[in-house]
């Protein structure tokens, strides 16, 4: 293919990426509305109470599974599914799906019901500071959320195939369903369930969710049948990718797990102000970084299997520079007007003004990351596109050295703001890894085509 030709794709495949980054964006605000709700009503409910602790260290271990087995799944099985199709038929891409499918769905069985019977042996490490009563709600909460491992799991895979088909709308609207359940639930029955309430919302959105989406990628054409067709050559692909994108996101995961394990050691109400705090940064990290991140992944997974390297490199320049000139104004108002939102957003009923200045800095603090983490979504996409998860581990360890290393520093100087810092810095040093490797793999194409 001539350096015109592939040329000639690049503003094609931008529009391609702006579209669906602008569905993507306008359905996020619509369900992170939605969540903002949610948010407000919890906290005027529970407050940073004790119940609220227990909730949020009960409710991480599922969503870290998730992103475990399911994201990997998905980063290893998005690139191939699409070049399968593409290029050898929709049929055989029924057969990749199902038997990923079938592989995953085995997975996140096996995972829900290992944690679930080494729960009270890990709780105690990562919420070392619960009071005994505290830790017991935590692990109860917890056991009666694992469904939520499989239910999301099915969700999440079924979203990324809606995506390489180009339908992001609908998909990325779905998961309103979970923050409308929890939003009915808290209030209405708080009195007679306590934090139970936040459990059984919880438990049904997810049910639903779950259900939708699987309808939808059913009426796409993928039929959602779990079944295995052997170890073939896209199979062992997938394969061999989602090694190390599941090693990279246990690494990860560990950095989330140090921060909670570091925030049960502060005092009481630490892990929830250190939630609390995130809030508003995981919105913006969701809207810009998690839109864009999800428009690239058909485009790019297109021009690799095409070959396509003059585009590639077009379009990672393009959406790499635009996330960040976006994102940046976003987080000087994050900073600036972080006492302001979170007095705003949370104070009210059991959440003071104590608890508004002590969560300020924490956001503060979390903000700065912003657009060193939507600009790196960009090149992350690409790199799993080029099938180098290997270099997705890579970076993955070295974060995970850094955060422990920053937050045993940092929270001793900053208290619970100091953990938040952490995070944004060791995400500075992923935005440089993975910028790095991509202008790399770009030029060393650029070398051979010429």
């Amino acid at each position: 293919m001539s350096t015109t030709i592939q040329w000639s794709q690049a503003p094609r495949m931008n529009r391609r990426i702006l579209n669906a980054a602008v569905a993507v964006t306008a359905s996020g605000i619509f369900v992170k509305l939605i969540a903002g709700a949610k948010e407000f009503v919890v906290a005027g409910v529970y407050g940073r109470s004790d119940a609220m602790d227990a909730f949020l260290a009960a409710v991480l271990i599922p969503g870290l599974l998730v992103n475990l087995i399911s994201e990997s799944m998905n980063q290893a099985l998005a690139p191939t599914l699409v070049r399968v199709r593409e290029l050898e038929g929709p049929e055989r891409a029924q057969e990749l799906l199902s038997s990923a499918l079938l592989w995953g769905s085995g997975l996140l069985l096996a995972a829900a019901a290992t944690m679930g019977l080494s729960a009270r042996a890990f709780f105690p490490l990562i919420a070392s500071h619960f009071a005994p009563a505290k830790l017991n709600l935590a692990v109860h909460l917890f056991y009666a959320l694992l469904p939520v491992v499989v239910l999301s799991g099915l969700a999440s895979n079924c979203t990324v195939v809606l995506n390489t088909l180009d339908r992001f709308v609908l998909p990325a609207v779905a998961p309103v369903l979970v923050p409308l359940a929890i939003l009915m639930c808290a209030p209405l029955l708080v009195h007679r369930l306590g934090i139970w309430a936040m459990v059984y919302g919880m438990l049904a959105g997810s049910l639903v969710h779950a259900g939708w989406v699987i309808w939808m990628t059913h009426h796409c054409g993928y039929r959602m049948r779990l079944r295995w067709y052997g170890m073939n050559e896209a199979t062992r692909e997938v394969a061999v990718q989602y090694g190390p994108t599941l090693l990279s996101s246990v690494v990860a995961s560990s950095g989330l797990l140090v921060d909670q394990a570091m925030a049960a050691q502060l005092p009481s109400g630490s892990v929830s102000t250190l939630a609390y705090g995130s809030r508003f940064v995981s919105t913006v990290l969701a809207l810009v970084g998690g839109a864009v991140g999800a428009a690239v992944v058909p485009s790019f997974s297109s021009m690799v299997a095409h070959q396509d390297w003059v585009a590639c490199r077009h379009v990672v320049r393009i959406w790499a520079r635009g996330t960040a000139l976006v994102s940046i104004p976003v987080t000087l108002g994050l900073i600036a007007g972080s006492h302001l939102l979170v007095k705003v957003a949370f104070q009210r009923g059991a959440f003071g003004p104590r608890d508004t200045a002590a969560v300020a800095p924490v956001l503060a603090m979390f903000a700065v990351q912003v657009p060193f983490y939507v600009s790196s979504r960009v090149y992350y996409r690409f790199l799993v596109a080029m099938r180098r998860t290997d270099l997705i581990f890579w970076c993955g360890l070295i974060n995970l050295v850094l955060d422990i290393v920053l937050n045993i520093a940092l929270m001793r100087i900053m208290g619970v703001a100091g953990l938040a810092l952490a995070t944004s810095l060791w995400t500075v040093s992923t935005f440089g890894f993975l910028w790095y490797w991509t202008r790399h793999l770009l030029k060393k194409k650029g070398e051979v085509e010429a």
